[in-house]
């Protein structure tokens, strides 16, 4: 009797153990497809390791916060950027900086270009509750020497 109880709880641990990796093995070899295009999801990237690195530190306009960008941008870009004036962020749009970002659309126009939408958030307290505002600019990133690169930041139009 107990040689059999002992048989049925090997098996229904073997059990356990192969539904398990079976479990582990179709979760691994499933995966969502990506609805956009290729470019979308590299000028995706870059962009937001720019925006994380930008949000991360100063945002001051100067010449040296612009020269710890440069890596993100194209030389055109740079170039224009040169002499910064004024206290707007031109990467945001605004004289007051936002404090956070997130990822929107992106429309490809063609393999090594792309126009992604970023979204800026800044939040306010106001007596017990807080406010939250949103703004958009539109992000032109292209592929240049295989690197995806921010060449233009524009004000997203209002509808």
């Amino acid at each position: 009797m107990q040689n059999s109880k002992f048989k049925i709880q090997n098996r229904d641990r073997l059990f356990c153990i192969l539904t398990f990796i079976f479990c582990i093995y179709g979760l691994a070899a499933c995966s969502l497809p990506s609805l956009e295009p290729q470019q979308c999801s590299e000028a995706r990237l870059a962009a937001k390791q720019f925006y994380s690195f930008h949000f991360g530190n100063d945002m001051t306009p100067s010449a040296e916060n612009l020269k710890a960008r440069e890596r993100f941008l194209t030389s055109e870009l740079y170039g224009s950027l040169a002499n910064p004036n004024g206290k707007t962020d031109y990467f945001t749009k605004a004289d007051e900086y936002p404090k956070t970002f997130k990822m929107g659309t992106c429309e490809s126009a063609g393999p090594d270009r792309a126009t992604l939408q970023v979204q800026v958030y800044w939040q306010e307290e106001r007596g017990s509750r807080k406010e939250t505002t949103q703004r958009e600019v539109l992000v032109d990133v292209v592929k240049k020497n295989d690197r995806w690169l921010i060449n233009n930041v524009a004000e997203a139009r209002t509808k």
